[in-house]
């Protein structure tokens, strides 16, 4: 079973290299924003910054959350670690270290991730034709009230 641990700066090609393999798989009709030295210069930048928390199983990244001021900014599990505890794992996380309530932004088209954030208690508080988000994709903002 996985286990949890701040990221560091040592995890950065294997957080950018799930977060392109996750959305490939899940994700494959968005647009390819942008290089993979830019990805690598973002989520570097968000580690550095604290607030990413990795999923660990047999000494490997399988899967990290990125944590903003309100909620889940980013959350992403190795496509090979899908449905083996690993994104109920982060999102408990989440959870736990923001009790008070949580948000994040999911494409609407982006069903499975729906049904598992609605697992977790999440439900739909507004939806989007996109215009805020780069992809420009429709989406919507999914909450959790907090315990």
């Amino acid at each position: 079973m996985a286990h949890l641990r701040a990221a560091n700066a040592a995890d950065g090609n294997a957080i950018v290299a799930i977060f392109q393999s996750a959305r490939a798989a899940a994700l494959a009709y968005l647009p390819i924003l942008h290089t993979d030295a830019e990805d690598r210069a973002f989520f570097g930048g968000l580690i550095a910054a604290g607030g990413v928390t990795v999923a660990v199983d047999h000494e490997r990244v399988v899967g990290f959350i990125a944590l903003g001021a309100t909620g889940i900014e980013h959350l992403y599990v190795d496509p090979g670690s899908w449905r083996r505890g690993v994104g109920r794992l982060l999102v408990h996380h989440a959870q736990a270290v923001r009790p008070a309530g949580l948000d994040l932004w999911v494409f609407q088209r982006n069903r499975a991730a729906i049904a598992f954030y609605e697992s977790h208690a999440f439900t739909i508080a507004e939806t989007t034709k996109g215009a805020g988000n780069e992809e420009r994709e429709p989406d919507a903002r999914m909450v959790w009230p907090g315990t």
